[in-house]
């Protein structure tokens, strides 16, 4: 077993898994990619996912699971715990999977904090675990943030320039998602007034039942899923029901880095808020 920082739990016991991978169409070394703060450090994005994930109040212990030896020797590098995987992992649900085996046997529950969200607020992971806990029926658990005004303005200016700027969801009255898509729905038409209110950005954030994410390992993928290229939607196809938890916005967007163009819209973010 991996070895991570162990800490006092209550409530269902979960761990948190960063899954990183060298190799990316639009950004490739991309977790190597460095981010300076307000100090003016700069601080490669691996170490700043690792830095929210460590925030997390409650967690059983933080892991990096990667297939790369550039990334293990980076996270080992600042103190971080890496289990190595498989290069054969399609995704960051697979290698959470593929990565379980190296975890402790009594995770209740195993959240994926992926390594392009270093802006994820720690309350939304506890809250995505409470949530999952409470709903027996899901599968799984997810973040859809309400849009604020700047963050709709930056989803919809990245889809005018056929850039993948985030992923949006839409859901049921019972808060399971009905669909996950690169493009920003549901449509809003132009001069709506707060039009950008019933938008969700989904964050690159899961919390999974170790079954599901068994079962979803040994599934292939899905048409819908291909097509996307979102690997959640293999859930969906699959009629797992997927709770989704939606939050107001935060007082700050939490920007993916997808794009190398996004480097300087996360570096202002975390000048503002004073991280280092």
């Amino acid at each position: 077993m991996a070895e991570s920082v162990s800490r006092p739990q209550t409530g269902p016991k979960f761990g948190i898994v960063i899954p990183a991978r060298f190799a990316s169409a639009r950004f490739p070394g991309k977790p190597l990619a460095l981010l300076a703060g307000a100090t003016g450090e700069a601080r490669p994005l691996i170490r700043r996912a690792w830095e929210a994930a460590m925030a997390v109040p409650g967690t059983a212990g933080v892991w990096v699971a990667t297939d790369d030896p550039r990334i293990a020797e980076a996270v080992r590098g600042f103190g971080g715990a890496v289990v190595m995987t498989s290069a054969s992992c399609r995704n960051g649900t697979e290698r959470c999977a593929d990565a379980l085996a190296a975890l402790p046997a009594d995770l209740d529950i195993v959240v994926n904090l992926q390594g392009d969200a270093p802006l994820t607020p720690s309350f939304i992971v506890t809250d995505l675990v409470a949530a999952l806990a409470a709903d027996r029926g899901a599968a799984m658990a997810t973040a859809g943030l309400r849009c604020s005004a700047s963050t709709y303005d930056h989803l919809v200016a990245d889809q005018s320039q056929g850039r993948v700027g985030g992923t949006t969801v839409v859901v049921n009255r019972l808060g399971h998602a009905l669909y996950f898509s690169k493009r920003v729905i549901p449509y809003v038409p132009v001069g709506l007034a707060n039009g950008h209110e019933a938008v969700r950005l989904h964050l690159g954030l899961y919390a999974y039942r170790p079954a599901a994410l068994r079962a979803y390992a040994a599934a292939p993928p899905s048409p819908l899923e291909d097509l996307e290229g979102l690997e959640q939607l293999r859930f969906l196809e699959g009629e797992a029901p997927v709770r989704v938890v939606s939050f107001d916005p935060v007082g700050w967007d939490c920007i993916e880095l997808n794009n190398p163009e996004d480097v300087p819209a996360i570096e202002a973010v975390l000048r503002a808020r004073g991280i280092a």
